[in-house]
């Protein structure tokens, strides 16, 4: 069970944060013994078994988010520590370093923070909102960037699951993954100095009503950080696929740039600027030790990599930054 009386006290100190620490309780009542993942007590009792030790040192700055060091622990702790972090594959966006373990992850989550890091306000002081947050990588990232409170959600237990183990040797850190989604924040809320919604969009029916709930979510002046995947084309260029799209499904709108951009006009998001547009490699984003799954090189066809296995354009994604 996420222990979450530290967020819900953070939240009525803030008096925008109150509507939603009203009913986060009865959110997270719902999930955990209305409606539990089956796998859900193996995951609490091989954490509840993990040792207990206070790491040495944490670096939350670095590309692998790192929390203690390879002498902290035996030997023997660490192979048995191994085995346990396994219990908890496949380990998706990383990577993270513990107690000296490389988890090395499907994703280099760290490529795409280098890229937004310096072309956004500072997070110094900040309290955001991390949409689609998976296990919380860029959380610690932006936590270590300064920002006083990040609260990420994602629906998938199995990520809540994996934050809940670097949680357990963090200390009470002001930085929450809860099983949740976009549509359980309160309406208008207008609570957060920055948003990010990360490999989200694209997963949404209706992309409007999604950068909408997110400029709801903003204070006035706050900033989105909005990653996505997009098309080369005009400003009506949205490729909307048949079926699955480099072997994912539920990928509903692809925008070109320009139509992305009108969407954020339209939402009446301002300053909008694209900071970074890169291809997709199966460098960035592989099979693993730690995710032995099939990725990227298994979606792309294989006689023409600029292709996905479907035949659509390879996946290209698109940073834009935008203020409400």
């Amino acid at each position: 069970m996420i222990n979450i009386e530290s967020l819900v006290s953070l939240m009525q100190a803030d008096k925008n944060l109150i509507p939603w620490a009203e009913i986060l309780p009865e959110q997270m009542k719902k999930i955990f013994l209305k409606n539990p993942h089956g796998d859900l007590p193996r995951w609490n009792k091989t954490i509840d078994t993990m040792i207990r030790q206070t790491p040495s040192s944490t670096d939350f700055n670095s590309d692998a988010v790192r929390i203690g060091n390879a002498d902290d622990i035996t030997q023997a702790q660490r192979d048995e520590l191994i085995s346990q972090l396994k219990e908890f594959m496949p380990w998706r966006k990383g990577p993270f370093e513990l107690f000296g373990i490389h988890i090395d992850t499907e994703w280099r989550s760290d490529w795409k923070w280098n890229r937004i890091k310096d072309h956004i306000k500072s997070l110094a002081g900040k309290t955001v909102l991390d949409v689609g947050c998976s296990n919380g990588y860029h959380a610690w990232r932006m936590y270590g960037a300064g920002a006083k409170m990040v609260i990420g959600i994602d629906p998938t237990m199995i990520f809540v699951m994996q934050h809940q183990v670097m949680k357990k040797y963090t200390g009470d850190r002001p930085v929450y993954v809860l099983p949740l989604g976009i549509d359980d924040v309160p309406q208008k809320l207008k609570a957060f100095d920055t948003v990010f919604s990360m490999g989200v969009l694209y997963h949404r029916r209706d992309p409007l009503e999604h950068l909408k709930t997110l400029h709801d979510a903003l204070k006035k002046g706050g900033e989105l950080i909005l990653e996505t995947l997009v098309i080369e084309g005009g400003n009506e260029e949205v490729l909307m696929p048949k079926d699955r799209y480099a072997m994912m499904r539920n990928v509903h709108n692809i925008p070109s740039c320009d139509m992305l951009e009108q969407w954020l006009v339209q939402e009446k998001f301002k300053n909008i600027r694209f900071i970074d547009i890169t291809a997709t490699t199966i460098e960035e984003q592989h099979t693993t030790e730690w995710m032995e799954f099939q990725s990227l090189q298994d979606f792309l066809d294989p006689k023409d990599n600029t292709k996905t296995i479907e035949g659509y354009p390879a996946p290209v994604r698109a940073i834009v930054v935008a203020e409400k």
